[in-house]
């Protein structure tokens, strides 16, 4: 058996809770500003913005909690730590954005059909603000980890409310120059569409983590293939390919290799394999010979098993005399 490991960020967390506390002290000032002048203008695109960018600070908020649970080091049950709190921030966020994108929907279609009085001025310029610090949110959450899912769940929510604000920026401008009232409701419903693209793919990404799901990159059935043809293998089964956390993919499988090898120097070019060219540098690894047979190991072997072809015959151990007391 062995287990290979090596994690690392490009961006260490201390300095991506420095960015999202930026991100989220902008959001949460901004937002405030937002609604009172949302409820003033009488403006379902601003109140549809406000209650975005609410959603946003929770997400930021959800983000740091879960960068500062996740560093915390494996103990008890947990033999991973708490990683995974980071996917829950994720998939926490793309139900947020799921749920108020269908009840935007909702109301932008209530709204076009009985377009409301809407004061194009207060919503242009309340737009126009809000582009300027959704602008500098959006490039401070770009500079920190956006491998992590639970990041890129934080800058998804803020990435959506910029294009949020420049709908609504032109509708205020629209209705101000033609005092076509339907545009506002129409900004709302294209803001609704861009957090239902956004939501969904979140909740499927996390969704694969949880499913322990291969990560996108990796073809197990390819992988399988390729450790197949590294010399001296001539089996691989119960291979398994997963995410403890995104950007921390992990592997284990069982291999046969030829009898009479060297089976720890077959292991080590393997885990090169996987490291170099999957950057699986988490790898456990069952290697025995071939002639030691799979069912001793493996009674209830999971997926395919792949073959070089050419596996060299199993010799079954003839059965123990019951009247031989067993050696130890």
């Amino acid at each position: 058996m062995s287990a290979g490991h090596g994690h690392g960020h490009a961006v260490n967390a201390a300095a991506d809770r420095k960015l999202l506390s930026g991100a989220l002290a902008l959001i949460v000032g901004f937002m405030i500003a937002e609604v009172i002048v949302g409820l003033a203008a009488g403006s379902l695109a601003l109140v549809t913005d406000a209650a975005h960018m609410l959603t946003d600070a929770i997400a930021i908020a959800l983000a740091l909690l879960a960068i500062r649970l996740a560093a915390k080091p494996p103990r008890g049950g947990f033999t991973y730590g708490f990683k995974r709190v980071e996917i829950l921030s994720a998939q926490a966020n793309g139900i947020t954005l799921l749920l108020l994108a269908v009840y935007f929907v909702y109301e932008a279609i209530n709204r076009l059909i009985n377009p409301p009085e809407v004061q194009g001025a207060l919503v242009l310029i309340t737009g126009l603000v809000g582009i300027v610090v959704n602008l500098l949110a959006t490039w401070l959450i770009s500079k920190a980890n956006r491998s992590s899912l639970n990041v890129e769940g934080a800058f998804q929510h803020i990435l959506n409310d910029l294009f949020a604000f420049i709908a609504t920026a032109i509708a205020g401008l629209v209705v101000l120059l033609t005092g076509f009232a339907r545009a506002d409701a129409i900004a709302a419903f294209v803001v609704a569409v861009l957090m239902l693209k956004a939501g969904v793919g979140l909740v499927r990404d996390s969704g694969r983590i949880f499913l322990e799901a291969a990560p996108a990159a990796i073809d197990p059935q390819a992988l399988g293939a390729e450790l197949c043809a590294i010399e001296g293998v001539v089996e691989v089964h119960d291979l398994h390919v997963w995410e403890i956390t995104s950007g921390e993919p992990a592997a284990s499988a069982h291999i046969l290799v030829a009898e009479g090898l060297d089976c720890h120097q077959i292991r080590i070019r393997i885990e090169e394999v996987l490291a170099e060219r999957h950057h699986l540098t988490h790898s456990t690894l069952q290697v025995d010979h071939a002639s030691a047979g799979r069912t001793e190991h493996c009674s209830d072997s999971h997926g395919p098993v792949h073959t070089t072809g050419h596996r060299a015959p199993t010799t079954a151990a003839p059965a123990p005399d019951p009247a031989t007391p067993p050696v130890h």
